[in-house]
């Protein structure tokens, strides 16, 4: 029999506790960010095409200076031989896609990377950026935005051996 309570109160609680539960964020134990570890993002990455789930490219993320930058190593089934940002702004206007900086400005802050920017090469737009690792660090959870954080999209991509 459950616990005598009135209804009042069950009505009232367990909402309250739901809520609590899905705002307190998910606090894992903080590892310290070795290269080549699974504890940080640094080495290659698959990136996964929303609309498809196909691997579209590998991205490199390397560490300089305790920031964070990442370059496209290499495209997948590219809709034209050499592609180029042609959507791109400034230095990065009609740049070939391989080797493109899309990464840059990433610092530690705890259990994942932010105040670092993404570069979309199919749009040209430039956003705020956070990532952090999941599932024993063989996922990255890519998240831009703009503005803050909760308006924006998030990737998940896929360390590449």
């Amino acid at each position: 029999m459950p616990f005598p309570c009135p209804r009042f109160i069950r009505r009232l609680v367990w909402p309250c506790l739901l809520i609590a539960l899905l705002l307190v964020p998910n606090r894992a134990p903080v590892e310290a960010a070795t290269v080549g570890s699974t504890a940080s993002p640094v080495g290659p990455w698959k990136t996964v095409d929303d609309a498809t789930g196909k691997v579209k490219a590998i991205v490199v993320i390397r560490e300089q200076d305790g920031k964070f930058y990442g370059t496209v190593e290499r495209l997948f089934d590219p809709p034209v031989p050499h592609p180029v940002c042609r959507a791109c702004k400034d230095g990065m206007k009609d740049r070939p896609i391989v080797g493109l900086e899309v990464l840059w400005g990433f610092r530690q802050d705890g259990n994942q990377w932010s105040g670092g920017q993404a570069l979309d090469p199919e749009n040209g737009k430039v956003y705020r950026a956070s990532l952090a690792l999941e599932d024993g660090g063989e996922k990255l959870k890519v998240r831009g935005y703009i503005g803050i954080p909760l308006f924006g999209r998030t990737q998940h991509w896929l360390r590449a051996q």
